[in-house]
């Protein structure tokens, strides 16, 4: 009788980076926690935090995506152990994504702390002269996301005005939304009124994502599209 080898040391390391890909490749939610990941490194650095706001920032992002892949892997051991539609493996279910919403909220929560006193500033003085813009700009901004998506979908070919296709139409209009707020809300309330719409606009790309409406590379187009023309537009108006 043959004795089963132990895996050696960069065996268990390849082990561990395949179920990271798997997890990359398999869950969209993944991505999209590495994608958040990327952008909040990246404003780290451009913000200057310090060092134990980006231990706390570390800390977070970590949290967040290893409750996502023991989420997974609970979802694969109770597929894997059950093809009947049982309460106990839907609790199973429920609970390790009820882990991830806690991860998540609390990552949330550390980076509103962590940047809010360091953009507040800066964003307050960028668009002090834009305050008392008109109600009618915001509208114009709507309608030119608007005919921008469908315009975009027409030489694609891909979708409907506002379902499915190249770009995202609710992200745009959405993260236009952000901008638009952004622009007008007051000094005092402005950071938190930007970062509440932000969190519905990015709530709204989520509900695509999960419907299957969309790729992610298609909401992400759509945001970049709402955001640039909204602001490009309050821009040229001047006010």
């Amino acid at each position: 009788m043959t004795s089963k080898k132990s895996p050696r040391l960069l065996d268990s390391f390849n082990f561990a980076f395949e179920g990271i890909v798997h997890t990359l490749r398999a869950e969209r939610n993944m991505r999209l926690h590495f994608l958040i990941a990327a952008t909040v490194m990246t404003l780290a650095i451009v913000a200057d935090v310090s060092k134990i706001e980006l231990i706390a920032l570390l800390i977070s992002i970590t949290f967040v995506l290893i409750t996502e892949m023991i989420n997974t892997a609970i979802e694969a051991a109770v597929d894997l152990s059950t093809t009947e539609i049982h309460p106990l493996a839907k609790l199973a279910k429920d609970i390790a994504a009820g882990a991830v919403l806690i991860a998540a909220i609390n990552a949330l929560a550390v980076g509103y702390l962590v940047f809010s006193g360091k953009t507040a500033n800066r964003a307050a003085k960028a668009i002090d002269h834009v305050r008392d813009v008109p109600s009618e700009l915001a509208i114009v901004a709507f309608v030119l996301t608007v005919i921008a998506v469908i315009a975009v979908k027409a030489l694609t070919g891909s979708g409907t005005a506002l379902r499915g296709g190249m770009p995202s139409g609710h992200a745009a209009v959405a993260f236009a939304g952000w901008i638009v707020v952004t622009y007008v809300a007051g000094e005092d309330h402005r950071f938190l009124a930007s970062a509440v719409v932000l969190i519905l606009a990015l709530l709204v790309a989520q509900t695509r994502l999960e419907a299957g409406v969309h790729t992610t590379w298609e909401l992400v187009a759509g945001a970049l599209l709402g955001a640039l023309l909204t602001m490009a537009i309050f821009q040229l108006a001047g006010v």
